[in-house]
Formats: structure tokens, C-alpha cells, sequence
């Protein structure tokens, strides 16, 4: 069953009478409603590219979210092979809103980072909708302390709304897990490759994310705080997520133009979730033109061009 957003209700309305009619069909097969149905699929396929030729901050956001779009198990189960997770972070527990572990991407051994989260209620729950405690990022530290040891390069795919925020998680040292994190990405000697593939939420997203190249899909969405904390904040109203998602700048569009990423993915027209294998494939193609003119430089150079794409971040943000 499709799943439709705010936004897309008109879509709906279309869509839902021409699968009525083909039903009706399909029940009486002396019917012919090709014509009106094919008539119908014109009019939705022009709905929906009006509705998506430009996008509000606000509305990215919302297809950002979509139940629908493939996670970063699907990118995981598509792109790479031999996939051996590896769990916890020998210290506390397992996080199973991140997962990774070994794998070969184009037959070469890489190590896999993401955050997951999850596809139905019972796997939302267990991955705690994507948002990781401090043992989540410790073992994304373990995994890349790992690829280092070994010269593997790290491939890391960002789905989170934030690092999760409760009490256990701050009592165990989640603002230093997320900074070790962060240090650790920024450190490494091997090739890094971070792909936004839905939210890219605050520092929770910051910590897979500090990477020499750093691509976004499309529609997906990059940013310091959620438009609707950031009403609450502000305006100490959340109904102002519309204004708030306009003054962050979290479009992968204006992102780029900052200089924040390098590389816009296309996606399908109507979303990621429209065309999740032509999505998948995108981001493989992304991963793979990113990832080979790293593989050439030293593990020296690799460090010294990534600090330096940090450092001169502010810069660039200030001259745009």
C-alpha cells in the first residue's frame, strides 16, 4: 500500500480512482476502462511532477522522513556483499540503531557504518527509530578504528533525527561519545565516503559525517537541530516548522551551495521511495566515482585534505 504524504492527498485522490477503475475491471471482464485509467495515470504523472519541481524546505523534510524510502539495511543488502556485522562496543552494549561490519563494495574489502530505522513497528522499536545512545557511536569508533588497522576504506550512510536524548544516554556519556566520534572520522588515515540517505539530524549525524567526500540525496535533509525543535526554541511554538526549516538551510541544494557537501544524487521523481532500486543503484554509482580517486593518495594526504575541507568550511559558509 502506497503511503502518502500531506502534501501528495491530491496525488492520492488520482492515483486511488485509477486502480479503482482497473479493480472494477479485473471483477467484470467485459469492462473497458483502459482509456479512462491511462487518462488518469497522465493527469497523476503531471501532478506529481509539479508537486515535486520545487520542493519547500519544509516539504523535503517531510519526504526525508517517508516510511517508505529504502534504509540503510536495504543499501547494505543491495550494495555490498559478504557483509559480516559486527556488534557492540566492549564497553557497555550493543546499539542496534547502528549497525555495521566487514564487507566488499566492488569486490574490495570496506568496512559499512550506518544508522537504521527500521521498517515496521516492532524493527522501529528495536532500532529506536535511528537514533543511537553513546555505545551506537562507540562502536562506529571500534569499526573505524578497525578499518584503519587494516587500511579499509570506510563507507558510512547517515538516517538519524539525532542522537537519542535520554537520561541513560547522557548518564553514560552520549556529547563525548558523539565527539569521539566525530575526532575518530576525522582522523583516520583510510579513505571516507558519508552518503545522506534520509535525515541527517544534529550531531548524531555529525559523528558518521566527517568524511572527505560527503554526498546527499536529492530530497534529503542536513541540519544542526529538526525544524520543529528549532520552532520550539525560537518561537516556542513547533507549528513554525515551516519558518524554521526555510532559516536553516538544510536542503541538500543549499548545502551544496555552502560548500557543506559535495555531491548532490538525484533521485527518482516522486522520491527515493517511488523507486527504491534505481535509488540504491544512484548511490552505489556516487559511492564508487567518490570513492576511486581517494583509493590513488596516501593515507598522509587523505588525512591532511580532510582536516583541511573542515577547516575551511566557516570560510566558505561566510563568503556564500
Amino acid at each position: 500500500m502506497t503511503h502518502y504524504l500531506e502534501f501528495e492527498k491530491p496525488l492520492a485522490e488520482i492515483e486511488g480512482k485509477a486502480e479503482e477503475l482497473r479493480a472494477l475491471a479485473r471483477a467484470n471482464e467485459e469492462m473497458d476502462v483502459e482509456k479512462e485509467a491511462a487518462a488518469l495515470d497522465k493527469k497523476a504523472a503531471d501532478m506529481l511532477r509539479d508537486l515535486y519541481k520545487g520542493l519547500s524546505p519544509w516539504r523535503k523534510c517531510q519526504v526525508a522522513r517517508h516510511p517508505d524510502r529504502p534504509h540503510c539495511k536495504d543499501y547494505i543488502e543491495a550494495l555490498f556483499t559478504e557483509y559480516t556485522p559486527l556488534a557492540g562496543d566492549r564497553n557497555f552494549a550493543d546499539d542496534h540503531a547502528v549497525m555495521g561490519g566487514l564487507a566488499r563494495f566492488n569486490d574490495q574489502p570496506v568496512v559499512v557504518i550506518g544508522q537504521e530505522k527500521g521498517h515496521d513497528t516492532k524493527s522501529r522499536i528495536e532500532r529506536n527509530f535511528g537514533m543511537a545512545r553513546p555505545e551506537g557511536y562507540r562502536k562506529a569508533i571500534r569499526l573505524m578504528d578497525l578499518a584503519d588497522r587494516f587500511g579499509l576504506p570506510v563507507i558510512a550512510l547517515v538516517d538519524t533525527p539525532g542522537a537519542y536524548p535520554g537520561k541513560g544516554a547522557e548518564e553514560r556519556g552520549q556529547s563525548e561519545a558523539i565527539a569521539r566520534s566525530t575526532e575518530k572520522c576525522l582522523n583516520l588515515k583510510v579513505p571516507m565516503i558519508s552518503v545522506i540517505i534520509g535525515e541527517g539530524g544534529s550531531g548524531g549525524a555529525v559523528a558518521f559525517a566527517s568524511a572527505n567526500k560527503v554526498a546527499m540525496l536529492e530530497h534529503s535533509v542536513y541540519s544542526v537541530i529538526s525544524p520543529e525543535g528549532c520552532a520550539s526554541i525560537l518561537w516556542k511554538d513547533a507549528e513554525k516548522m515551516r519558518e524554521a526549516a526555510e532559516a536553516l538551510r538544510l536542503t541538500a541544494q543549499d548545502l551544496h551551495k555552502l560548500g557543506i557537501i559535495d555531491q548532490i544524487i538525484p533521485e527518482p521523481l516522486g522520491g527515493a521511495q517511488r523507486d527504491r532500486e534505481a535509488t540504491i543503484a544512484a548511490v552505489g554509482k556516487a559511492i564508487e566515482a567518490m570513492l576511486a580517486p581517494l583509493k590513488k593518495k596516501k593515507p598522509e594526504t587523505i588525512l591532511k585534505e580532510r582536516r583541511k575541507k573542515f577547516l575551511d568550511m566557516g570560510s566558505k559558509g561566510l563568503a556564500a
